[in-house]
């Protein structure tokens, strides 16, 4: 059984997904509306990030987000903490362009030579033997890379009803279109709106807009 490569992000109503957890998670470009995910944080979405978890087989992260992680994540030590236990447990593989000296067990570095090798390298797990998913959590730069490459099997993001301006973004103009297909979606208690979705093997439909006889409005399927 090969593993499937799904992408879990939280982004703001307009697109970014650049430090959702603190002020100081990522600054990079001048970045300072960190934390803005915090303030939306409630039961539901406690519930859906363990749900994410209970599916991983192994890690795929960027460094930046590894590192990130492993600072928080390796102090944890609850057996009841699911997220902890998994990431703690699991396989990661982290994509570098400087090696690692990480002490956190199961780590396997993935050279960042180039794009290019870094996107063949992710194929050649994604089609390999495993159990469960091969879970990308934030790591933009591989998240894109992996999107336009069309690797990803899954979509899991929570889109908050916050604006925050600029920042890095999952989706940006210019990327190759792409029709998905909604598994889930469900509203927490502070407004957070929860996709699951699947590209589709179709692509998107578009409509023409036009105006019939009697001046009824028709749509015209392409």
């Amino acid at each position: 059984m090969t593993m499937r490569l799904t992408v879990h992000e939280f982004l703001t109503l307009d697109g970014v997904m650049q430090g959702p957890g603190g002020p100081d998670e990522d600054t990079t470009g001048g970045f300072t509306q960190g934390g803005w995910m915090v303030p939306f944080g409630d039961e539901d979405f406690g519930t859906i990030v363990d749900s994410w978890f209970a599916r991983t087989g192994a890690f795929l992260l960027g460094r930046t987000t590894y590192d990130m992680m492993q600072e928080y994540w390796s102090r944890i030590t609850d057996p009841d903490n699911a997220v902890a236990v998994a990431l703690n447990t699991l396989r990661k593989y982290v994509v570098t362009s400087s090696g690692t000296t990480a002490q956190w067990a199961n780590t396997e570095p993935i050279p960042a030579v180039g794009e290019a090798d870094v996107v063949e390298a992710v194929r050649a797990l994604r089609g390999g033997p495993g159990q469960g998913e091969l879970q990308v959590h934030g790591s933009h730069r591989l998240a894109r890379s992996l999107h336009i490459a069309g690797l990803v099997d899954t979509y899991r993001l929570i889109t908050f009803p916050v604006l925050v301006g600029a920042g890095k973004r999952l989706f940006e103009p210019g990327d190759h279109p792409t029709a998905l297909t909604v598994l889930e979606t469900r509203i927490t208690s502070t407004g957070g709106v929860y996709q699951v979705l699947e590209p589709s093997a179709a692509a998107p439909a578009r409509a023409e807009y036009v105006v019939g006889e009697d001046g009824k409005e028709s749509v015209r399927w392409e």
